[in-house]
């Protein structure tokens, strides 16, 4: 006859339970601890301290261990740490039974954040040399993520103008019935108490315009001032820039970073510089989406010896029959200082002026034979015939024109490697919004999440013991 299995809460041991059996051989925990102590915490960065006097302190690897097994357990708030350790049974063989609070785990973050980034290239390290990292191809991509504080608080300078206008036609109102009032009694007369607050609000306004005036921006959170108003799926959005770079054969990240700028159009090389430091070398090829077009970066990249494949802008047609007389379809000839159109004709040189971000000089060259060209009017609408600009990075261009030919194939799996970790740092860890505010801590806080993303794929090469730490 089977009976039924209750817990018996008066059973007692022979022999005291050991910590080390509390968790199985292959729980991440143990992964997580293995990892840690590979690590040389001092020469990253972390703040380690000793003394004879004082009250004990809770050391800089226990602390990091908490924080990393949190992030793996999407557990991120340290009120929750705090309670993690003394409910959830990996925190709490993870940190021997101590139980480090809320105070303590916020500290550590904040006198820590550059020794934390380090260790999201500790992992990447670890990974290269085990040898689960490829250096064939990477890609490189960006995502928008909406910052902690509340777009309800953003200053904006054309509402706040209008307000001030506004605000100061009614306080003339006001002003004038008060003068009539006072002309009218004597005695001392006081300001009514609507005025006072009206005179206290256009100078919060004032306030806030300078602030704006001094950032150069047209929006602002004034608690959270590095954050800018982005394109973040469907609307525009309080938000910093994520990102990172992917390798295809492992899946892992190799190079994380977060930027405040809008645009990607500057972050190519950036992130190509860290994947060298991180790796010691680039990918034998680069993918990047058409975002990250700029002549300059490609110019860069290639003088820096980066293989870099992107895609067309979207001022730039797909095709030849796509508006064949784009400026791409000119032929420019050095070394006849000139350029020669899609139907042979000569485009002679013009002027030089600033280019569009006026960090470079680009060259004018226009067409003097436009009024007895058939396709004058398919060409150009200038009265003046067709103009074309020649930068100084056109031969970049050029030559990155036709790899792009030749490697369609290649350039068509960028989503497939680097989509997938976005999509993972959203719906997996369910991460769509910063916890921290300003630029460093969410810095931190994106090497963190990266950290997580290689230290899962880690975990599973090490339970199938295709990784040995400290070797």
């Amino acid at each position: 006859m089977s009976r039924e299995i209750k817990a018996d809460y008066q059973q007692r041991l022979m022999f005291p339970p050991s910590l080390e059996d509390w968790v199985g051989s292959d729980h991440p925990a143990r992964f997580i601890r293995d990892f840690v102590d590979t690590l040389d915490l001092p020469n990253l960065g972390f703040r380690t301290s000793s003394g004879e006097v004082g009250r004990p302190h809770y050391s800089a690897d226990l602390l990091l261990k908490v924080w990393l097994y949190g992030y793996l357990n999407k557990i991120r708030s340290t009120r929750q740490l705090e309670r993690s350790c003394r409910d959830n049974l990996g925190l709490i063989w993870l940190t021997g039974m101590n139980t480090p609070d809320h105070n303590t785990l916020w500290r550590f973050w904040q006198e820590n954040q550059q020794g934390l980034r380090q260790v999201f290239k500790q992992s990447v390290r670890v990974a290269l040399h085990a040898g689960l990292v490829g250096l064939a191809l990477h890609a490189v991509d960006g995502t928008k993520i909406l910052t902690a504080s509340s777009q309800r608080g953003v200053w904006h300078r054309e509402d706040l103008e209008q307000l001030l206008a506004h605000l100061d036609e009614s306080l003339h109102e006001v002003m004038v019935q008060v003068e009539t009032a006072a002309s009218k009694e004597q005695g001392e007369y006081r300001l009514p108490e609507e005025l006072q607050d009206q005179v206290r609000r256009r100078q919060r306004i004032q306030e806030a315009l300078k602030f704006l005036a001094e950032a150069g921006q047209d929006h602002i959170h004034p608690g959270e001032p590095e954050a800018r108003m982005m394109k973040a799926g469907p609307g525009i959005e309080l938000s910093y820039n994520a990102q990172v770079v992917a390798d295809e054969a492992s899946s892992l990240v190799v190079a994380a970073e977060v930027v405040n700028a809008e645009a990607d159009v500057h972050q190519l090389v950036p992130m190509l510089d860290q994947v060298k430091e991180n790796l010691g070398s680039t990918a034998q090829e680069n993918l990047a989406d058409g975002g990250y077009s700029s002549s300059a970066q490609i110019a860069l990249a290639e003088e820096r010896g980066y293989e870099v494949l992107i895609p067309a802008g979207k001022r730039e047609p797909l095709s030849a029959e796509d508006r064949p007389y784009h400026s791409s379809r000119f032929r420019y000839d050095e070394s006849r200082n000139c350029c020669i159109c899609p139907r042979g004709q000569i485009l002679t040189y013009e002027r030089t002026k600033p280019g569009r971000r006026k960090s470079y000089n680009v060259r004018i060259y226009r067409c003097r034979h436009f009024r007895d060209c058939p396709a004058r009017r398919q060409c150009s609408r200038d009265p003046r015939g067709r103009m074309v600009e020649i930068g100084p990075h056109y031969q970049a261009i050029e030559r990155q024109r036709q790899k792009r030919q030749a490697k369609k194939d290649v350039l068509s799996r960028r989503q497939a490697i680097v989509e997938p970790v976005m999509a993972w740092v959203k719906w997996h860890l369910d991460f769509r919004r910063w916890t921290m505010r300003g630029l460093e801590n969410v810095r931190t806080q994106w090497a963190l999440l990266c950290t997580t993303i290689n230290l899962k794929k880690l975990i599973n090469h090490w339970i199938a013991g295709r990784l040995v730490l400290g070797i």
